[in-house]
């Protein structure tokens, strides 16, 4: 199927696609004879995959570190994920991704306590330059 196919198939966009396929989470496809992208069945759960892992908080830089993995998870049905640490899982990827938001909560709810103390004192605890 052309591009525009895939990508509705997938619930997503031709340029998603493209990016996909730059970054390298998507393999190169197959070319028509006159050079249009030709995608299949598996093109698709492989798309449905990246977009489920990127739904769930994780980053394309994240995906790209492991993208070698990414047709597991697309099978049916699909391999489960192992929570067990290890070099070629997902696990790492997962736990510093976690760790990350747990320090971006961290410093937002810091900001969050600094804004309403200044608000509740009228900007007296706040210098002049912040």
């Amino acid at each position: 199927m052309r591009i525009g196919d895939a990508a509705a198939a997938a619930g997503t966009t031709p340029r998603a696609l493209r990016f996909y396929e730059q970054r390298g989470l998507l393999h190169p496809p197959a070319r028509s004879a006159s050079g249009q992208r030709e995608y299949g069945p598996d093109d698709v759960a492989r798309v449905r995959v990246i977009r489920q892992l990127l739904a769930v908080g994780l980053t394309v830089d994240d995906l790209a570190s492991r993208a070698h993995r990414l047709d597991l998870l697309g099978q049916d049905p699909p391999v489960r994920c192992s929570g067990a640490p290890g070099p070629d899982t997902f696990a790492p990827v997962v736990h510093a991704r976690l760790a990350a938001l747990d320090a971006e909560i961290d410093r937002l709810t810091a900001l969050r306590a600094r804004l309403a103390r200044h608000i509740a004192t009228g900007g007296a605890d706040v210098p002049a330059e912040a």
